[in-house]
Order: C-alpha cells, then sequence, then structure tokens
C-alpha cells in the first residue's frame, strides 16, 4: 500500500480504434503486471476480456487494473472509444485524478475525442496527450498538436519531437532534458538514451524554446529566468509542467507508436512527473443529506470520515459488484456503511482489488483507491457511500437518455422469466439501458445508446444467462381520430329539411327536432347533405 502522494488515478480514453487498449497493454507488460503482450487484431489483450470485445476487436466496458511503476502505485481504467459506450467514459472520468488522451497521428482529433474531451473538461480532469501511430504514412506529431489547439480549444505544448517518420520513425528528443531516447521496437528492450543527432540539435533548441515560452505564460518564476536568460534546469522545467498540467491549463503532448513498443516508457514516465495524485486535487465537496444547504469536504486523508463514490457496477457469475472510489477515510471488509440515497445502511462482505476480470482480496481500503466490493445489494451508479455517523452526499454521475429501441421476447414461454431476471441484471449493470413493458401491445421494450448497444445485451444474456432472446421493430398501435369539429353550414345555403310528420319543409314537429338536435353534429351534416 503506497502513501497517498505516490498513487495515481489514471484513465486511458480516445476515439475508437486511436489506440488505448494497446497503451495499457503496454503498460502492463513494461511494469511487469503480465508477462505477454496481448494485441488487439489477436483477441489476446488482458484489458478485453469480454468474448464480444475480442471477437469485434474494440473496447466495450471499462476495465480497471493496478500496477507499479518506479514505485508509484497506478490505478488504470481503460475506457472505450465507441460512442455507444460513452457513459462508461463519463463515470470513469467522474472519479480519475488524471487521463492519457490517446491520438492517432494521421487523424488527429477524432469525433469521439472531441465528446471524451468536453467530458474531461466538465470534471476538470489533467490530462496528457499522446500522440500515437507515428510510424504510419501521413503521421505527424506537429499537425495533430495544432489540430488539439484549434480544436478542442487546447493549451497543446509538444514536450518531445519525433525522430524520423513514418516508416523511420526511430526515437523522440526529450525537450525537458535534451536527450534523444531511441527505440529498437523490441517489446523487451528500454529506450536508449544518447545525445541528439547534430542535423537535429538546432530544431530541437529552437522547439525547446517554444516550449519554455509558453511555460512562461504561465509560471512567472519560468518568466524571470528566461528574460534574464539564466539557464533552466529539467528539474525546474518539469515542476512548471507538473503545476501547469494539474491546474489544467496546459497539455503536455509526448509521441510514439505502441504496437510497435515506442514511446510508452517515457508516457509512463511522465504519467509519474506530471499527472497529479489524489493528495495533489482539491478536497471532495458534497452536502449534508439531513440539510442540502449545509457544504461538506472530505480531504483524501485516512483520518477523515468515510466517504466514497460508486461509479460502476459489475456482475460476476450474477453476484453485484460495486466499483468504489474511496475519497477520504478507510474502508475495512464487513464494515457497515450508510447508502446515502436509500437511507439504508448495508455491509461490505469483501473488498477487492480488481485486475480485469481478476480479483485479489484486500483488508481494506485506504484514501485515494479504488476498490471493487461485494454485498452492497441496493447500491447502484452514482450512489454515496459513507460512515453512518457522518453522512455525505456527493455530485451524482450524470447519465445519458436511450435514443434507439427494440422490442425482445423470449424463444418461448419458459425462457420468459430467465430473460426477465437477466434484463433486470444488465439494467443494474448500465444507467443508459431501459426496459419497460408496452401497455398496448403487452411486448418487453429495451432502449440503449444504439444498435450495437443493444446488439451487445442480448449477446451477453445469451451468454451469460443462457437466455435465447429475439429482438426486432416493436409494434405500433394505430388509433383513427377525428381530425377536426364538423359544423353546420350557413341557414342560407342549408337545403331545408322535410319533417317526417307533417311533410312541410320545416321542422314544425317537436319530436322531430327533438331528435334533430340530439343527433351528433356530423351525423345532422351528413345527413343534410345526402338530403
Amino acid at each position: 500500500m503506497a502513501k497517498i502522494d505516490l498513487v495515481r488515478n489514471l484513465g486511458v480514453v480516445a476515439h475508437i480504434d486511436a489506440g488505448k487498449t494497446t497503451v495499457s497493454e503496454r503498460f502492463l507488460f513494461h511494469a511487469g503486471k503480465i508477462h505477454k503482450v496481448g494485441e488487439v487484431h489477436d483477441g489476446e489483450t488482458e484489458m478485453d476480456w469480454m468474448d464480444q470485445e475480442r471477437e469485434r476487436g474494440i473496447t466495450i466496458t471499462a476495465a480497471a487494473t493496478t500496477f507499479e511503476w518506479k514505485k508509484h502505485e497506478i490505478h488504470l481504467i481503460d475506457t472505450p472509444g465507441h460512442v455507444d459506450f460513452t457513459i462508461e467514459v463519463e463515470r470513469s472520468l467522474r472519479v480519475l485524478d488524471g487521463a492519457v488522451v490517446v491520438f492517432c497521428g494521421v487523424a488527429g482529433v477524432q469525433p469521439q475525442s472531441e465528446t471524451v474531451w468536453h467530458q474531461a473538461d466538465k470534471f476538470k480532469v489533467p490530462r496528457l496527450a499522446f500522440i500515437n501511430k507515428l510510424d504510419r504514412v501521413g503521421a505527424s506529431l506537429p499537425a495533430v498538436v495544432a489540430d488539439i489547439r484549434e480544436r478542442l480549444g487546447a493549451n497543446a505544448v509538444a514536450i518531445q519531437l519525433p525522430i524520423g517518420s513514418e516508416d523511420d520513425f526511430s526515437g523522440v528528443i526529450d525537450l525537458v532534458r535534451m536527450k534523444a531516447l531511441m527505440f529498437s521496437g523490441d517489446v523487451t528492450d528500454t529506450p536508449e538514451v544518447v545525445d541528439i543527432p547534430g542535423d537535429l540539435v538546432a530544431v530541437a533548441a529552437d522547439a525547446r524554446d517554444g516550449m519554455i515560452q509558453a511555460l512562461a505564460d504561465l509560471d512567472d518564476a519560468i518568466a524571470v529566468k528566461y528574460l534574464d536568460g539564466q539557464d533552466l534546469t529539467a528539474a525546474d522545467l518539469d515542476a512548471a509542467i507538473r503545476k501547469a498540467t494539474i491546474a489544467v491549463k496546459m497539455v503536455p503532448v509526448l509521441g510514439g507508436t505502441a504496437l510497435r513498443n515506442k514511446g510508452i516508457h517515457s508516457l509512463l514516465d511522465a504519467v509519474i512527473a506530471y499527472l497529479p495524485s489524489p493528495a495533489d486535487v482539491p478536497p471532495v465537496t458534497g452536502v449534508d443529506p439531513r440539510n442540502t444547504d449545509e457544504k461538506l469536504t472530505r480531504a483524501p486523508k485516512n483520518s477523515e470520515p468515510f466517504a466514497a463514490l460508486a461509479f460502476k457496477i459489475a456482475m460476476d457469475e450474477g453476484r453485484k459488484v460495486v466499483f468504489l472510489r474511496v475519497f477520504s477515510g478507510m474502508l475495512e471488509a464487513g464494515a457497515e456503511i450508510l447508502n446515502v440515497r436509500t437511507g439504508k445502511k448495508e455491509r461490505v462482505a469483501r473488498l477487492f482489488r480488481i485486475h480485469a476480470n481478476k480479483r485479489e482480496r484486500l483488508d481494506k481500503a485506504v484514501a485515494g483507491e479504488i476498490v471493487a466490493a461485494a454485498g452492497l445489494k441496493d447500491a447502484t451508479t452514482g450512489d454515496t457511500v459513507c460512515d453512518p455517523k457522518a453522512p455525505i452526499l456527493l455530485e451524482r454521475i450524470d447519465t445519458y437518455e436511450p435514443v434507439i429501441s427494440q422490442a425482445i421476447e423470449a424463444d418461448n414461454a419458459a425462457a420468459k422469466e430467465r430473460l426477465d431476471f437477466a434484463l433486470a441484471k444488465m439494467v443494474d449493470e448500465d444507467p443508459t439501458f431501459r426496459v419497460k413493458e408496452d401497455q398496448e401491445t403487452g411486448q418487453t421494450i429495451i432502449s440503449g445508446m444504439g444498435e450495437l448497444h443493444l446488439e451487445i445485451i442480448v449477446d451477453r444474456m445469451k451468454r451469460e444467462y443462457g437466455v435465447l432472446a429475439r429482438a426486432g421493430k416493436p409494434q405500433v398501435v394505430y388509433r383513427e381520430v377525428a381530425r377536426a369539429p364538423a359544423a353546420w353550414t350557413s341557414s342560407a345555403r342549408r337545403p331545408p329539411v322535410r319533417c317526417s310528420t307533417t311533410r312541410s319543409s320545416r321542422p314544425r314537429c317537436r319530436a322531430c327536432a327533438t331528435r334533430r338536435r340530439a343527433a351528433p353534429t356530423a351525423i345532422r351534416s351528413r345527413t343534410s347533405r345526402s338530403r
């Protein structure tokens, strides 16, 4: 258990196919957490553990893990890049202290890149940018940096320069230390630190000067030294970059190609050097549930009352596992805690440290950690759990309204009960998935964020719960209604109506007149026209 200033809660976010999961796999391999690198295209990655993820080559659910790098404990969440699963990014960023945003070196800022960037803006999450796939034809780190500045409005500052381009990409220049990092491409090799090649010295000096000017605009100490012509050490620059990054005033940009094992070591070093620990972010704020006008705070200390946010629900063989970000205090297995939403106390049966779909038992969780708890039957996404003696209500996690619906039915009557059970479990897991019964048609209607979302839901029910179900278009009930009220024509144009008794042209018979007044207007009008 590391000290809180040696902890990093990190998320990897990006557009689909930008290389998030590949970056995460390299993190785990170089940190010694795994001993074989799995590739997305082979369906063998550690973080994409679901069958549907491995078959499709995409991330569907946010996967958490913990590993160590240079005596620091890093809690990592690898998030999906597909728009149908954007709630996974939203609820992950709500509890993370920092993020690595991966951009494709060719495509630059893509649609989902903008979405996840604005989600990070919403929670004021400090970020690093990693320009991936610099070995591809048309890749350009400066072009992507310019794209980030223009389309995202971010103060993106390159702290590395690529050596070579496309197939000749072989290393990067560290502008902070003015050294070259050369990559062999072998996953087991570490970068070789050498002097900057002679033909790139002038280019590197200009780029370093631009980086320092950007820092001088944000840091008075750097500005004074720069204007006085004093030498700026690597320690000076590291401190200034870290300060500006944590304040969300600057986004350091690094480059590499994760698939070819280039640039990952320096990215991990940047995570440690520039992204905040739980102690570097402001205390979490909330309200007293008994008096919502009273503001409360919880500092990230073990001595504070326990407070945590349930940010994700997962099912493990039908049993609920709740992912918690502990903001303050300590939580021991077997402890009784308060669910503020329900007002009920629940007992934590077991605590786990998560590694994708594997679990490691814990005796207790401390401030700043991300853990999973079993036994919280009523907890759902966004719930605050805390010390019953010191209740606090934290800000909930926003969700999204579904955009598409389908009808679903079991293959036979015997499977209907299992279908209802499986749907209830899916609703617990995913706040963007809804189920209702149409009162007019009797159909069960499922709603989600897109066709892929609902397709995955149906496939998961088949594999995880043994439910064979068919999904299709919902039935629509049609009704006929009067579009406008009918009216009498003007008396001058209305044809005379003969009384059936007197045969006169006027309704002298009281019975006839009464009968006509009681008849519906539309019928009288139609009768008049027919006569």
